[in-house]
């Protein structure tokens, strides 16, 4: 994309007044809450991938387009995300709940596609994006995320298909660690019996590092 000019330039080059974290794993693993707390503890700007205007349409774009579709609609998302968050950068700390691995990962799952695949049709955006300094992915056992999404006040139909789709579930936390794994920023961080301020301490911990 270094081709692209005027109002299509990338200009990721903004300075940073703190660092970029994403949080990411599957629905209902506890990500908005540690979002909340965490933004409080860096008085951080904060931000779901997808934002608002796309945001309120995910659920009709699920269940009305196809695949091709759905991964151009969550790629504008992440793209207008994008922008939103070079702006963010220049007044302090950012906090993203989710990005550019829960389109991967997801996408892939949801449509049983091979995730190079969707890596490939990423590809010529990737110049464009800001890239984090951690991305930390959160795992938890089946009877936490049990817990988890008995409280959970927005659970929709993505919710209830991962719990209820037979593999779907297994295939999200396969993706999320395939993800993880090829991932340069990536920090595990298991949240299993851990309260939204203690992950926050460990998350400060690992950004001091």
């Amino acid at each position: 994309m270094t081709h692209l000019h005027g109002a299509y330039a990338p200009g990721r080059h903004v300075e940073r007044r703190g660092p970029f974290v994403i949080l990411e794993g599957i629905s209902g693993i506890g990500k908005s809450t540690l979002a909340r707390t965490l933004t409080q503890r860096l008085d951080a700007l904060s931000l779901h991938t997808v934002p608002d205007p796309h945001h309120p349409w995910c659920a009709a774009i699920n269940a009305k387009t196809g695949a091709l579709s759905q991964f151009a609609f969550y790629l504008s998302g992440v793209l207008h995300s994008t922008d939103l968050i070079c702006g963010f950068m220049q007044r302090g700390p950012v906090v993203a709940d989710r990005y550019i691995s829960s389109v991967i990962a997801y996408h892939s799952a949801v449509h049983q596609l091979d995730m190079d695949q969707v890596r490939g049709l990423l590809a010529p955006f990737l110049p464009y994006l800001v890239h984090p300094d951690r991305t930390f992915y959160l795992r938890c056992n089946d009877e936490t995320l049990k817990a988890r999404m008995s409280a959970k006040r927005d659970f929709n139909k993505d919710d209830h298909d991962m719990l209820t789709v037979p593999g779907r579930l297994e295939l999200l936390r396969q993706n999320f660690d395939v993800v993880a794994a090829q991932d340069p920023t990536a920090v595990i961080v298991d949240t299993d019996d851990r309260t939204p301020d203690e992950l926050a301490d460990t998350i400060v911990r690992h950004l001091e590092m």
